[in-house]
């Protein structure tokens, strides 16, 4: 999990599914209800973790309406190719990036980052996320603003 030297290309095929299976906390293929407040209810208050913004987000995602979000669902959602979506994937982007930022300062610092990938399922060292903070043009002491981490979940 280390970019360290890594290139990388925004919103690419691969970033996608990392980030599909950081959401899909079961592995079973789909990203449930129950896999979003998961992962919610580790970052934020009461607000986004809620039983109607959960409900809400699965809404929009689940085009065929089984009540889940598969692979392909999300890919349009993050990729914007939803029927009068265009903006859809920095828009989930932007969303995301919030919940990281507990402080609210505009940026993602270095507790923040550890903390939302440690809820997410990887343990990261300290170097590790020095490094990515880095790779987004950040600094250790200010953190990543939005640009930066979009760099950074490229990779």
């Amino acid at each position: 999990m280390c970019p360290t030297g890594t290139s990388f290309q925004t919103a690419s095929k691969s970033s996608l599914r990392s980030a599909f299976q950081v959401l899909d906390a079961d592995g079973d293929g789909k990203i449930s209800y129950d896999d979003l407040r998961a992962f919610y209810g580790g970052f934020s208050g009461p607000e986004t973790s809620s039983e109607d913004v959960i409900g809400s987000m699965i809404s929009v995602a689940d085009s065929n309406k089984n009540g889940y979000v598969e692979y392909e669902e999300f890919e349009k959602v993050l990729n914007g190719r939803k029927k009068g979506n265009k903006n859809g994937r920095i828009g989930v982007m932007e969303d995301a990036f919030r919940v990281m930022d507990k402080d609210g300062d505009g940026k993602v610092g270095h507790e923040d980052l550890k903390s939302y990938l440690k809820c997410a399922g990887f343990e990261a060292c300290d170097e590790d996320v020095k490094a990515m903070i880095r790779l987004g043009g950040g600094d250790e002491n200010g953190g990543v603003t939005f640009e930066g981490l979009l760099k950074i979940l490229a990779v």
